[in-house]
């Protein structure tokens, strides 16, 4: 009893500062809750950091816009991002084909280096055997975990391509708060489908199913060719979804990435849009029956125009919405594509002028297949008008997001492009070279050295060490048309060398046709 009334009178002497280390310790109790709370919350960019949109196409050719020199299809909105802001003339893919081109773009990794390094397909074309391509991996990082470590919203919106939502390479899973679109790729060569995905679940459209590889019918009716055009197209539900996202997103620093399907075939376009109506009877076309794939079309021609025009159409809602919420001197639209055009499903690139001469295509390595336009604009920051033949890459960009965002970028193999991109040429760091590998269409190397650039092609078929290079002068010979190999054997030599240490063997035997370890194909 003694000391209780002891205890209570040092209380009553004390009470101030008793109630004061009790309060201290609440708070000190909140603090550390916060701290822990924040270690796994969003994190919060600081303001003025500026929104980014890179705006991807699908098989778009280096000369399909009429600021790279397009006569027939016209594309006025990608044209005025050019002439508002800067334009590369020797920018590449870091791959000439979808799935791979999407993986070392969003990782910064070259084609030695990255995870995913061809079309590797799982599932098959129907709704019901929907399965992707192969997964990014559980820890990959990608641009998307970047922007978010940053603070900044995080949306992609278009084709994916890198695993199913059930895996590893779900899009809500690399990076991105936000996917509307195309998980599978083999969907998206129907731009009417019966579906897309909202994260991780489907979407519905009002399209019936129908197969979009039929087998060739010579005496197709137009109800034939129209039994090929459904209600809603996908790429316009995809632009409505991307417009949400960025008004949804003002107020906050967002990075958007947009892969559109446009002009990847099946040649498919509201016949009544205005985009087709610009271009209806005014070609010579030669009606599509599908002799080399994907769906059938009375005018081709016409519809791929159209398509690349109405593609135009939505990057000119994307500026105007930009501008109507304010946003236009503090976001980045970048333009690109994946590799070049096509040579399948009724396109012509020849007809269009598709690669201004260039050598080769979609899935090749010459200049055709990998050379694509790459166009920037930020008013204020970037010069307009500007045109610049500085050797950049895609798998820069990660280098370059992180540099315009004031972060370190993570381990990558590119370089920053914002010297130049803010008109500072003097301050811009230069590839010693690009290294390209290619392991399908018999696998394929190259690599760009200053002006000039080595190509091997059908490696698989004698092996590395037995096919020979190609050396072309891209100076002097854009068209890679005169193979100077046996006149510079020193720089065969470095191409060697710089093969065995861009090149790390794949994960997978049938991308591995490098390292002599491995057999090759027969």
């Amino acid at each position: 009893m003694l000391y209780i009334k002891k205890w209570q009178k040092i209380c009553k002497m004390h009470s101030a500062q008793i109630l004061q280390i009790i309060k201290k310790t609440i708070a000190l109790a909140g603090l550390c809750l916060l701290t822990v709370n924040d270690l796994f919350a969003h994190p919060v960019a600081e303001p003025g950091k500026p929104n980014i949109i890179y705006i991807y196409a699908d098989d778009m050719g280096y000369a399909e816009l009429g600021c790279y020199g397009q006569q027939k299809i016209k594309t006025p909105n990608i044209d005025r991002l050019a002439k508002e802001g800067i334009r590369f003339t020797q920018h590449y893919t870091s791959t000439p084909v979808c799935a791979p081109a999407r993986c070392m773009l969003l990782t910064g990794r070259n084609g030695g280096h990255s995870y995913i390094r061809g079309n590797y397909e799982l599932g098959d074309f129907p709704d019901s055997l929907e399965g992707g391509q192969m997964p990014l991996p559980e820890g990959t990082y990608t641009i998307g975990h970047m922007f978010q470590g940053a603070g900044y919203i995080t949306g992609a919106i278009g084709k994916w391509g890198l695993g199913m939502v059930n895996t590893t390479g779900a899009p809500n899973k690399q990076g991105f708060d936000y996917f509307f679109g195309y998980i599978d790729q083999k969907q998206a060569h129907n731009y009417y489908p019966t579906h897309l995905w909202e994260n991780d679940k489907p979407y519905p459209l009002n399209n019936p199913p129908f197969s979009v590889h039929p087998k060739v019918n010579k005496t197709l009716s137009d109800d034939g060719f129209a039994s090929f055009i459904g209600k809603e197209y996908a790429p316009d539900v995809m632009t409505l979804k991307a417009k949400e996202f960025i008004k949804t997103n003002k107020d906050k620093p967002f990075f958007l990435y947009l892969p559109y399907t446009i002009p990847h075939v099946s040649l498919q376009i509201p016949p009544g849009s205005k985009a087709y109506k610009m271009y209806e009877g005014k070609f010579d076309s030669i009606p599509y029956y599908a002799e080399k794939g994907y769906t059938p079309n009375k005018e081709p021609l016409a519809a791929y125009a159209a398509m690349i025009t109405q593609l135009d159409m939505y990057v000119g809602e994307i500026m105007e919405q930009i501008k109507q919420l304010g946003l236009d001197k503090n976001t980045i639209i970048m333009f690109s594509s994946d590799n070049g055009t096509t040579f399948n499903g009724g396109v012509n690139a020849k007809f269009f002028n598709s690669v201004d001469g260039l050598r080769g295509l979609k899935m090749d390595v010459f200049e055709g297949g990998i050379r694509e336009p790459f166009i920037a604009r930020w008013p204020g920051k970037i010069p307009a008008g500007k045109v610049t033949d500085m050797i950049s890459v895609q798998f820069d960009m990660m280098a370059t997001f992180a540099d315009l965002i004031g972060i370190k970028a993570p381990k990558n193999d590119g370089l920053s492009l914002k010297p130049t991109l803010l008109g500072n040429s003097a301050a811009q760091k230069q590839h010693e070279y690009l290294y390209f590998e290619y392991p399908e269409k018999g696998g394929q190397v190259a690599i760009r050295l200053g002006d000039w650039k080595g190509v091997k092609i059908h490696v698989k078929k004698s092996g590395y060490k037995n096919t020979p290079w190609m050396l072309f002068n891209l100076k002097e010979d854009r068209g890679e048309t005169k193979n100077l190999a046996a006149q510079h054997p020193e720089l065969i030599k470095r191409f060697d060398a710089i093969v065995e240490k861009e090149h790390q063997p794949a994960h997978i035997k049938e991308w591995e046709f490098i390292n002599p370890k491995f057999p090759m194909e027969k």
